[in-house]
């Protein structure tokens, strides 16, 4: 929440030059735009001035007063009034046709650049490693692309063009107050600091008030979006009540911030009104003497009146656009430093590709989730910010990193598998086994040793390349809305319908599918959530099939489904593997007893290697694992009989 909080400067040309990129391929659009804003300012100056004249020339003729548009004008009255009218009329109708295009182009130009921005924020979150999302909360991202790029817009569409017209009808009015009557207008200017002072203090309570505002947002989002994903625990263990009134209470900050800044409002803009009166009051006063006198015309008290009124106005406003810039600049900060996050999972300049059956090796490798330090990882004092970097980014490796070293996940791995090997991973939670399918497709490097394919390290090939090769059926399936068949397909286009029906009865899911409603087109709703966890996973399943991968990782594909959707699983496995390299990771030794090769890991490290009746034999880890498992079945029997059990 901290970087909510933060609001930063109302204007920082660094941030704004960034901002103003985004605008360049639309620049004749913003042009128009701009033109429009400045011919309106003069548009909208010109209507008192009209009237000044009407008075002076023609209503109450005052001598020594000329203008403009003199020549022009008839010296008849009715004919004369009537010219004014229509220029007034003309400037009425050239202001909305003005204002019309205005809005419309900075309209249009700010949706524009929303598209942009945030298919640039989503692409760049695409591309973003897996460890980024481990450190960066859901809904602090999704922030990002929603309600700081509608900040962005805001500044767009509303700030910076209100800006610009308000300093416009400002300095015209000022001109021209001070060009017909400078007394009167100093007068006028007189209540200026005293509104200086009530804006000052508006917008720093204003300012606070939406700062809080934003941080109780966020707050509420987060909070949602936890509890109505968590709704099954909720209810569970009967927390409806302590959930509702923790959000009572979050929900209260956001109210009464609200409050604050709308009594902020409510105080400011009756004293700007007020002072304004007493500003117009004043050149009723003065002017209205100076009329008496003679040494003012009675248009002249009347055209002052008209442009004190819209004097005021544009300061109103600028002290309310001062806010939205403000907060734009803090979402551009927020946005920015996003984008700016560089992306580690990268493809090099010059790929290789593999030439081979796909022969997997790891060879010594070391890997930790956190950054370990240099003088962990290499045995001296760090002396430089670089120090905490790993090292595959500093180069350093006076020694290897050896197994007493905190944080390792992987400390020296190392293994092969063959091409149409089946090999299974096992090992205790947290013994590193889906580490090793993360690193295996590059959602994140190792930081020492090396993992090649066919004899090419996996960082020297295009990353796309590299997972195209991978079909993946993971522990918790992830559907998306939309339909079952999308679901196995997932926007894959040489992928027929004939290929998704063969994948769904490879896995023994046809029959289920062709009992829905809709049968293949049946709809999908967000997570699948009116599908059971078996269907799910067997749809996903069918995903990877579908894709056609020539080698296989199944992590704990099984673990959540039930017995009898197991054996079928079970049943499409032998049929999924055939000609592929395949990875399976399971905690139920059941379904790795049939793979030509298990790995026994064991606090980071390969502990044993062999098959299901050599690991037996051995006595070690897996025997202890294959006892906890099988502990109601007798094992206290010589070795061969445990195999023999084990076959049975």
């Amino acid at each position: 929440m901290q970087d909510e909080e933060i609001l930063g400067k109302a204007y920082d040309s660094r941030l704004m030059k960034r901002l103003l990129k985004y605008l360049r391929p639309y620049k004749w659009q913003v042009a128009v735009a701009l033109g429009a804003i400045v011919l309106k300012a003069g548009a909208d100056i010109l209507g008192p001035y009209l009237t000044k004249i009407a008075i002076d020339r023609y209503l109450v003729k005052a001598p020594g007063q000329h203008s403009a548009f003199d020549r022009f004008l008839s010296s008849d009255p009715l004919v004369g009034i009537a010219q004014v009218a229509a220029l007034f009329i003309g400037c009425l109708v050239i202001s909305f046709f003005l204002e019309f295009l205005q809005t419309y182009f900075m309209q249009w130009t700010g949706q524009k650049v929303m598209f942009d921005l945030r298919s640039q924020i989503f692409r760049h979150l695409q591309r973003m490693h897996i460890g980024f999302y481990d450190k960066n909360p859901v809904g602090r991202l999704v922030t990002r692309v929603t309600s700081d790029v509608d900040a962005l817009n805001e500044m767009f569409t509303s700030g910076v063009v209100s800006i610009f017209e308000d300093i416009f009808v400002l300095a015209g009015i000022l001109a021209i107050m001070l060009n017909m009557n400078w007394k009167l207008a100093l007068i006028t200017f007189a209540v200026l600091p005293l509104i200086g002072v009530a804006t000052k203090i508006f917008r720093d309570k204003v300012r606070d008030s939406y700062r809080r505002i934003r941080v109780a947002i966020a707050r509420i989002n987060a909070y949602l979006q936890e509890h109505v994903s968590g709704m099954v625990v909720l209810q569970l263990f009967n927390r409806e009540q302590r959930a509702f009134d923790k959000f009572s209470e979050v929900n209260a900050t956001h109210m009464d911030a609200f409050k604050d800044a709308i009594m902020a409002h409510a105080v400011y803009y009756p004293i700007v009104e007020i002072l304004s009166s007493i500003a117009i009051a004043c050149v009723i006063w003065f002017g209205g003497n100076d009329v008496i006198r003679k040494t003012a015309s009675l248009g002249i008290l009347v055209a002052f009146m008209q442009y004190a009124q819209r004097f005021f106005r544009p300061i109103q406003d600028l002290s309310e656009k001062y806010n939205i810039l403000q907060s734009a600049m803090a979402s551009s900060e927020r946005v920015f430093k996003l984008l700016d996050t560089p992306v580690e999972i990268t493809s090099p300049a010059v790929t290789k590709t593999p030439e081979g059956p796909g022969r997997i090796r790891f060879e010594h490798v070391w890997f930790a989730y956190r950054n370990i330090p240099i003088e962990k990882a290499n045995g001296g004092p760090a002396h430089s910010p670089s120090s905490l970097l790993p090292t595959s980014l500093t180069g350093g490796d006076a020694r290897l990193p050896q197994p007493g070293d905190p944080d390792w996940v992987l400390r020296d791995v190392s293994f092969t598998i063959e091409p149409g090997e089946t090999v299974a991973i096992v090992g205790h939670t947290g013994a590193g086994k889906t580490t090793i399918i993360s690193l295996l497709m590059r959602f994140y490097d190792v930081q020492k040793g090396a993992i090649t394919i066919d004899g090419v390290d996996a960082k020297d090939m295009d990353v796309a390349e590299l997972r195209r090769r991978f079909g993946v059926v993971l522990q918790d399936p992830f559907l998306f809305t939309g339909t079952v068949e999308g679901n196995i397909r997932l926007g894959t286009e040489w992928i027929e319908d004939e290929d998704v029906e063969k994948a769904a009865e490879d896995v023994n899911l046809a029959d289920f599918i062709r009992t829905l409603p809709g049968g293949f087109k049946e709809a999908v709703h967000e997570r699948g959530s009116t599908l059971s966890t078996g269907q799910k996973q067997l749809i996903s399943f069918a995903r990877a099939l579908a894709h056609d991968p020539s080698i296989l990782i199944l992590d704990e594909a099984t673990s959540s489904v039930d017995t009898e959707t197991e054996f079928r699983v079970r049943d499409a496995l032998s049929r999924m593997v055939e000609g592929r390299t395949s990875l399976v990771i399971a905690h139920r030794l059941s379904t790795v007893q049939r793979a030509d090769k298990i790995i026994v890991m064991h606090k980071g490290q390969v502990r044993e290697m062999g098959t299901h009746q050599q690991l037996l034999a051995q006595r070690g880890i897996y025997y202890k694992l294959y006892q906890l498992q099988y502990k109601d079945q007798e094992m206290a029997a010589a070795g061969p009989q445990v195999t023999a059990s084990a076959d049975d």
